[in-house]
């Protein structure tokens, strides 16, 4: 295993951390909340995007 697929496992890792705690603190703000559901949607998929772009740039990063 070389460094480059250790790399991508520490993205991969992250990504998914970051776009599970996106998702609970959504839910979470959803239930203090309800009438705001829709900024929170509309902001955690934003975010979750954000966080999957810079997994796919490590990874066309990574790849020679």
């Amino acid at each position: 295993m070389t460094l480059y697929h250790i790399a991508v496992a520490l993205a991969a890792l992250g990504a998914g951390l970051g776009i599970g705690f996106v998702g609970s603190k959504a839910a979470e703000a959803t239930g203090r909340n309800p009438g705001a559901a829709t900024p929170i949607l509309v902001a955690s998929i934003i975010f979750a995007a954000l966080i999957e772009g810079v997994f796919l740039i490590t990874v066309f990063v990574v790849s020679k």
